[in-house]
């Protein structure tokens, strides 16, 4: 039996967030995939690249990452495992470079032009987003509401949690401007019609309070692909349930990979 070369796997985050803020699950899931590599990446304008101007587009923020594995001659095809703002990078990655992308696991997107904006960030969140710009240069606070955005934890982890996500932003601080740049990438963002590459998973929180529910299930009407939804997680799906993430992460890889042992076996 052949031997399956090892997957590189590159991990992407959200708005303003960094490699950091993967937490437990970034060493979970290179224990779950023994052979793999993995590498969080950290988007232009956040974590060790906080001091680049954020692009205004998804695609600069694709040319950026590229060029950026390009100079650590880190090799494709691309596992693309990615959240939010990065989970848009992603799918433009694989649209415009489908050649590098093996696969793409998106958790908890919005994309146009499947969703209207109020899906794509849910209006209730306008007085606490007030609050966190008002409170940006406070680590703590900010990181407080973060916590209270992004996630459905119980209270009692939030402690050990917060305080490593102030350390990062005391560390590695995002501008308010790179906010704003990203936030207007997202929004100028427009995903394609279809898939961009065969192998797509799709995972949503039902609890998501950031962004609607309902525009993980758009992108998954739209491309007519199945749609995974955990019960009670927050947006930051794979902190609230990582061990839920990297499962469904890994009965994709079966599912897909015993498909294509059996397209090769009748070709």
């Amino acid at each position: 039996m052949p031997v399956r070369p090892p997957r590189q796997w590159i991990l992407l985050r959200g708005l303003t967030r960094e490699a950091a803020h993967w937490g437990a699950f970034g060493e979970r899931f290179a224990q779950a995939v023994p052979g793999d590599q993995v590498l969080a990446l950290d988007l232009p304008g956040n974590g060790e690249f906080h001091g680049l101007v954020s692009p205004l587009s998804v695609q600069g923020m694709v040319q950026a990452c590229r060029a950026e594995l390009a100079q650590r001659a880190v090799a494709p095809p691309y596992h693309l495992l990615a959240m939010s703002l990065g989970a848009m990078v992603a799918t433009e990655w694989a649209r415009v470079a489908p050649h590098e992308v093996a696969g793409c696991v998106l958790i908890n997107t919005s994309l146009r032009p499947f969703s209207p904006f109020w899906h794509r960030l849910q209006l209730h969140n306008i007085a606490p987003l007030l609050r966190l710009a008002w409170r940006w240069r406070s680590a703590e606070a900010a990181e407080q509401v973060v916590w209270q955005i992004t996630s459905r934890s119980a209270p009692s982890a939030a402690t050990g949690v917060l305080a490593q996500w102030a350390a990062v932003r005391r560390q590695r601080p995002v501008s308010a401007h790179n906010a704003l740049r990203q936030l207007v990438a997202a929004a100028r963002y427009r995903a394609p019609a279809a898939a961009p590459v065969d192998r797509v998973l799709l995972l949503g929180s039902e609890k998501d309070h950031l962004v609607s529910r309902q525009c993980s299930q758009a992108i998954a009407q739209a491309w007519g692909l199945p749609l995974q939804s955990h019960p009670w997680a927050g947006h930051d799906l794979p902190l609230d349930d990582p061990q839920w993430v990297i499962d469904a992460v890994l009965q994709w890889l079966s599912r897909s990979e015993s498909t294509d042992g059996l397209t090769g076996a009748t070709a």
